[in-house]
């Protein structure tokens, strides 16, 4: 069996910096976590990942009952911050709704935030949504008493990692995942 190395960033932004506020495009909205929405994360977050490099880093993100079982591994962290998960929803009536982006949060020891996933559906990427995500969860983990959150991105993942850097994430390590190739059955 081969075994491939993903090099990753771990960025961390500090909570008392100054925020600028930021505001979703007309017809999308935030919706807060309660267990109802659990299955939506889930849905969401496999449309967010599924054809991406984070889906062969990690993969449970390329299909849809990994997520699941993310989704409830999540929630059952001792960590869990409902005030920092949030879904997003495009459309205003049940024939044009659509879920198109998605993040978690946690609570570390130490005193520090760790999100724990963001996804944005294809479709509905470059609109900003991304930020919007972020800054609405970093309020949560800056209401919660957080002073530093942190993230980890596959390096590769350039688009995010600018993102990040934008919004005020410095890196502060590089870590390697290793994945396991399945060896190919004839």
């Amino acid at each position: 069996m081969e075994s491939t190395y993903f090099k990753r960033f771990r960025m961390e932004v500090d909570l008392g910096a100054a925020r600028r506020p930021v505001s979703l495009p007309s017809d999308y909205r935030f919706v807060p976590w309660t267990e109802a929405v659990l299955d939506l994360h889930a849905r969401t977050k496999f449309r967010s990942f599924r054809d991406e490099i984070d889906s062969v880093v990690f993969p449970c993100l390329g299909n849809l009952e990994g997520c699941r079982r993310l989704m409830r591994e999540i929630r059952n962290k001792p960590g869990f911050l409902p005030q920092t998960t949030w879904l997003l929803a495009h459309g205003s009536s049940p024939e044009t709704l659509q879920w198109c982006g998605t993040i978690q949060g946690i609570a570390e020891r130490g005193g520090s935030g760790m999100i724990q996933n963001i996804g944005v559906v294809p479709g509905h990427r470059g609109l900003g949504l991304g930020t919007c995500l972020i800054e609405r969860s970093l309020e949560g983990f800056r209401a919660h008493g957080l002073r530093r959150v942190a993230l980890e991105v596959t390096a590769e993942n350039s688009g995010a990692v600018r993102l990040y850097q934008r919004l005020g994430f410095r890196r502060i390590r590089t870590v390697y995942k290793v994945v396991d190739e399945a060896p190919v059955v004839a």
